[in-house]
This record gives structure tokens, C-alpha cells and sequence, in this order.
């Protein structure tokens, strides 16, 4: 079709040229600041396209620093960039271009001292069983909402957020699907309601069955290791596992604490197995490593992190007391070795709870559990729980939730908080600690 220039079809058309140019580009990169360091960074991207992606940034001595990366499709276009050369403690600005999208954003890198004068507050966000469903049957649910919870957790300003496990829940075409699986995660990153929290704070995570795997999935899965290689592309931990043995553990440290993710289901026996020497949670190799971390850190604050419950006596699922040996033998160890400033940290179970279990000779075992962030809360936990001699009053909630870990005042006298929020973001209990109740008393 012809148009003169002086028509009515050539000046809307003109118009809507106009328009279309005054618009911003698409969104095409999907962003989540990964471990962040002392003088280093990893950026988390994805694109939707085949193509060089750009970071840039300006160094701790204020020269430009950048680096281009292909995008390809057998990666999922997943990159993780790391920047380097920053200084501790510091807002670095980036800005990241390609796919015809161009983000900028701040991340903080980790304040760094020598003196316990010095120590900086620390808070670290938690949460687990993060449920997103299907916009088509035959998977589409109502199970997941409560997607506000993200910006509530944002609007904290945490230092981190560790992620618990069933950060995703892979449905039954995904368990033998890789395609599928990469699909499931690549969907559930670039939601929308997620978007800000992603950029708001550095992330790590552990993975729980359903990001593992099936409902309950133990050792015998035999897709773990593309699972294994999802998660490790899809979340930007500084390490996993060793290399003599698979998994997604590892330490993370923040400041002056020390973080421990665990891995519950990589070596993990079934459920029901009988109890006896073989039956494990963990592995005899992630177990000797764990001791030896333990041993080695000199952090006040050890928080040992695991998608399942370790010490609720109460628990008829999946906890560690189903491997009760395994979990009395590390028990002992610990009283033996004297490890101090331990907090366990857990997810799964649909509700937060505070454990505060006795031991002889010894300060208590706190196990502070999280869950779920848009799961569906179990609101009424059965007696058991509520009966459990270890719990601590008024923080047994069923309701959608995420919890924090405020440390604060000096590093020789550090002072814990742990809270509980509503996915409004509203306080439903908090439980006060000091550094020194978790130490042997000379």
C-alpha cells in the first residue's frame, strides 16, 4: 500500500513510530547479585537470547574494569560474572548490557576489620519452600501466594538471604526432564513479584527434595546429577561440595560469621530404612568435612544451615531423627570438641518454630526453622509440635513467613536477635540471644 505524506494513515503511522521509539527497551536480563566478598562480587544474569553480555565497573583504585561473555543456549544463557579488584565495605555500581537490555545496579561488598571495636552489624535473611505454580493444567495450583513477602524481605535491607531449600518445587514432568527442570527454573528467576528482592541483597542457598528432586527424594534419584548442574547454574554460591565429593554444601562467611550449608539429600538414606551404621542424612565425606569447618572456624557465630529439621525430637517426617545414630554420634562430637556459637538454621516444615534444646554440661542447641516463604503454611501444626518439650513458647506459626538473624554491638560481645516476619512484613515473635550463651562457661 501507498500513502502520501499529507494522508491521515501516514501521519499515524508516524505517530506510533514515535511511540515506539520513546519506549524502553525490553527487559531481556534477568539479574541476582550471587556471593558477595571483601573485594569481590558474583552478578548472576540470564538472557532470553544467543549474544555477548557486557558488565562493567569502576575498581577500588576508580579505574574502568569490564567483561563481555557469550550467552548460549546450552547454558540456558546463564552467566555468572565476577567483579573484582573492589574494596571492602563499599557500594560498587554496575551496569550490564546486551540482548538489546541494559541494566545498572549497586551491590555492597563485606565490610572487612581486625578489631572487635570494629565490628559491623550484620543482618541475614532466611527462608525456604518458595512455591510458584503452573499457569496451565495439569499442574496449575492455588497452593502458592503471598508473592508480597518478597518485597517485605527487600525492604529490610538484609546483608544476605540464605535460601533453605524448595527454592523451587520441580512437578512430575520435570523429574526425569532436564529440558523441563531448566524450564521450571528459568520461569520461577525471572518472576516478576522476585524481581527486587534479587538486586536488594547477595544470595546463597541450599536445596531441600524439591529442588532436588521428588517429594522426599533420597540418594537413589538418578537424575541428581543434572539437578546437581541446574543448581549449581542457577545460584551463585562461592563453592560446592569438593572435589572428591558431590553436593551443593560449602562455608560461606559474612564479616565474623560463619555459615555452613548442608546438603540433606545427596547421600541420604531412605527414610525408612531401619536405623543402624550405614543409615545417613548426610555422608560420611560431607560429615568429615563439616567437623573439620567446625574445628577450624574461629567465627562467635557459627550457623549451620540444613532444608530439613535436625533436632525436633517431635518431628514424624523427614528430620535427622529419623537417623537418630548418625545424628547422636555428631551430637557427642560436638559436646566433645566443645563447638561453640553454633545455631542451626532449617526450613521444610510450613511453619517457624524456635528449639532451644538442654544438653549436659553444655549451652543449648537453638534451631530457628523458617518456612514457607508462598508455600502453603501448615496453620494448625498438630499437638506433637505444640507438646514438644524443647519448644520455645509463642514461635510455633503456621503462616506464609521469612525470618532474620540480627547481630549486632561489639565482635568480643556480639548480641543475636532472631525474628519472624508475615509476608506483610509484620513482626510475629522475636527471641533475643548473646553471643556468650553459646560458649562453655569456664
Amino acid at each position: 500500500m501507498r500513502f502520501h505524506p499529507g494522508s491521515r494513515l501516514h501521519i499515524l503511522t508516524f505517530a506510533l513510530l514515535l511511540f515506539a521509539a520513546a519506549q524502553p527497551a525490553v527487559a531481556r536480563l534477568t539479574v541476582m547479585h550471587g556471593f558477595v566478598d571483601y573485594a569481590s562480587a558474583l552478578v548472576w544474569i540470564q538472557a532470553e537470547h544467543d549474544g555477548p553480555v557486557t558488565v562493567a565497573w569502576k575498581a577500588r583504585d576508580g579505574a574502568a574494569r569490564q567483561v563481555t561473555q557469550d550467552a548460549r543456549a546450552a547454558d540456558d544463557r546463564v552467566l555468572q560474572v565476577r567483579l573484582t579488584d573492589l574494596a571492602p565495605g563499599t557500594e560498587v555500581a554496575y551496569e550490564i548490557a546486551g540482548d538489546g537490555d541494559r541494566r545498572t545496579g549497586v551491590l555492597r561488598t563485606q565490610p572487612y576489620w581486625r578489631k572487635p571495636a570494629d565490628a559491623r552489624d550484620i543482618t541475614i535473611a532466611i527462608g525456604s519452600c518458595f512455591f510458584l505454580s503452573d499457569p496451565d493444567p495439569p499442574w496449575r495450583s492455588t497452593y502458592g501466594s503471598g508473592f508480597e513477602i518478597f518485597d517485605a524481605i527487600a525492604a529490610r535491607r538484609p546483608d544476605l538471604m540464605v535460601w533453605m531449600g524448595d527454592n523451587l518445587y520441580f512437578q512430575a514432568a520435570d523429574e526425569l526432564d532436564p529440558q523441563s527442570m531448566a524450564s521450571r527454573y528459568r520461569r520461577q528467576r525471572s518472576f516478576a513479584p522476585l524481581q527486587a528482592l534479587l538486586t536488594a541483597t547477595s544470595h546463597v542457598a541450599t536445596w531441600d527434595d524439591h529442588d532436588y528432586g521428588p517429594n522426599d527424594a533420597n540418594a537413589s534419584y538418578t537424575m541428581k546429577g543434572e539437578s546437581l548442574a541446574l543448581f549449581r547454574r542457577y545460584w551463585a554460591n562461592p563453592s560446592y561440595g569438593l572435589p572428591d565429593a558431590a553436593g551443593v554444601f560449602g562455608r560461606v562467611r559474612y564479616g565474623d560469621v560463619d555459615i555452613f550449608l548442608l546438603d540433606d539429600r545427596w547421600n541420604r538414606s531412605a527414610n525408612d530404612a531401619l536405623d543402624g551404621p550405614d543409615k545417613t542424612m548426610f555422608g560420611a565425606a560431607q560429615l568429615a568435612w563439616l567437623r573439620d569447618a567446625l574445628l577450624y572456624s574461629r567465627a562467635p557465630v557459627k550457623l549451620v544451615v540444613n532444608g530439613s529439621q535436625m533436632w525436633n525430637r517431635a518431628n514424624r517426617f523427614e528430620g535427622w531423627n529419623r537417623y537418630a545414630r548418625e545424628q547422636q554420634a555428631f551430637r557427642e562430637w560436638l559436646l566433645a570438641q566443645r563447638i561453640e556459637g553454633l545455631l542451626f538454621l532449617s526450613g521444610d516444615r510450613h511453619f517457624t518454630e524456635l528449639l532451644k534444646v538442654e544438653r549436659a554440661g553444655a549451652y543449648p542447641l537453638y534451631e530457628f526453622t523458617s518456612s514457607p516463604l508462598t508455600s502453603g503454611p501448615w496453620v494448625n501444626p498438630e499437638p506433637v509440635e505444640h507438646e514438644n518439650p524443647d519448644l520455645v513458647p509463642g514461635t510455633l506459626i503456621g503462616k506464609r513467613q521469612f525470618g532474620l538473624i540480627r547481630i549486632t554491638g561489639p565482635g568480643d560481645a556480639r548480641a543475636i536477635a532472631l525474628e519472624t516476619y508475615d509476608q506483610a512484613g509484620t513482626l510475629l515473635w522475636r527471641h533475643e540471644l548473646a553471643a556468650r550463651d553459646l560458649t562453655f562457661r569456664k
